[in-house]
């Protein structure tokens, strides 16, 4: 008989050490399992280790919320890893647009690559961690998930769970290798894959970070913070620092066109840096470290068309929009024209995206 998913209803018997931790949660899973795009049920066979991989990629840093068209564009587009390896390296990075972290999308590419050259990805988590851009997270995850090895898989949800489990009460970021090695401690060895995704379940679903739902929790006898009534206090994060504030300019160039349409003049960032490979307007050159300099690509009569605020991860971003007409890609390296009427498909990072709409708002405003 199928467990209803109450805690209640799970016979796995859970002591303070953590005994029955496995059980207890796979019960819950079998039961309450989100249905996401990327993953199989339990009870099915395992995932494609593409597919695996990529929502991994796509998830850092990233709510699932956002990720799932951009999962079903790609898979729909790359079906294979094999088709993503041979794929264009600016149509990658325009479909990438506005998931950020765009040094994943380069990493993407790369990893996909290697493993095309290999015939297939390695089925152990030492054989992914020699991947390109493969941190110590991902290669857990696709060999538990993928290829059911036991690996310690901890992502942000799976840290706050483990946290509260143990009231590991060292603030993050310190506090990761003692929560690392209590996951340690309740992985099992059957079923890994559908245990790292069942403790993440849990954290997304009921160990969330405000108000969580203990009553409902299956691991409710184990957990020491809810004992002592202090789980929402955990864990402990230290005090974020301020953001520096920086300002910058973009600019919107327009020309008609030899087919009479107007374009809008864009550029292919250097590969390396900031948005790295990625189409955006031209800039003055602003970073995470400095101010942009001010200065237009070309002479010309420029007026502001409004502001742009922008948060990155270390920084917040001012971004001046500044439009011009009648320009010239020329002298402006990585420079070309696109459709303004197509600027929806230029793939542009999510700041540039912004400023493009404030300036195609105040066209149609003309």
């Amino acid at each position: 008989m199928q467990a209803s998913g109450h805690p209640d209803d799970f016979p796995a018997r859970i002591t303070e050490t953590g005994d029955g931790v496995a059980p207890a949660l796979l019960g819950w899973y079998d039961a309450n399992a989100r249905r996401l795009p990327w993953r199989s049920h339990p009870g099915t066979p395992a995932p494609d280790p593409y597919r695996v991989w990529l929502s991994e990629v796509m998830l850092q840093q990233t709510t699932v919320a956002a990720v799932g068209p951009y999962f079903e564009k790609f898979t729909r587009t790359w079906p294979t890893v094999h088709d993503l390896a041979a794929a264009d390296d600016a149509t990658v990075m325009a479909a990438w647009a506005g998931l950020g972290y765009y040094a994943r999308a380069r990493n993407l590419l790369a990893c996909a690559r290697a493993v095309a050259q290999l015939g297939a990805f390695p089925d152990s988590e030492e054989g992914l961690r020699a991947l390109p851009g493969l941190g110590a997270y991902t290669a857990a995850a696709v060999a538990a998930i993928a290829f059911d090895r036991r690996a310690v898989v901890v992502d942000a949800n799976v840290e706050r769970v483990v946290a509260r489990l143990f009231a590991i009460d060292t603030p993050l970021p310190a506090a990761r290798p003692a929560i690392r090695a209590a996951t340690d401690t309740i992985t099992p060895a059957a079923r890994a894959g559908d245990f790292a995704q069942a403790m993440m379940d849990l954290g997304a679903t009921i160990c969330t970070v405000k108000a969580p739902r203990c009553l409902l929790c299956p691991l409710r006898g184990a957990c020491r913070a809810e004992r002592e009534g202090r789980a929402e206090t955990l864990p402990v994060k230290a005090a974020k620092k301020a953001k520096p504030q920086r300002q910058g300019r973009a600019f919107w160039i327009e020309r008609t066109g030899p087919d009479g349409a107007v374009q809008v003049l864009v550029v292919t960032r250097p590969g390396k840096g900031m948005l790295g490979g990625m189409r955006a307007l031209p800039d003055d050159g602003w970073s995470a470290r400095a101010d942009g300099h001010g200065q237009p690509p070309q002479d010309g009569t420029w007026r502001s068309a409004g502001v742009v605020r922008h948060g990155f991860t270390h920084f917040d971003l001012d971004l001046q929009l500044m439009v011009g007409e009648g320009g010239s890609a020329a002298n402006i390296p990585g420079a070309h024209w696109w459709p303004r009427a197509d600027m929806e498909n230029a793939g542009l990072p999510t700041v540039f995206a912004k400023a493009a709409r404030l300036a195609l708002a105040g066209a149609q405003e003309v």
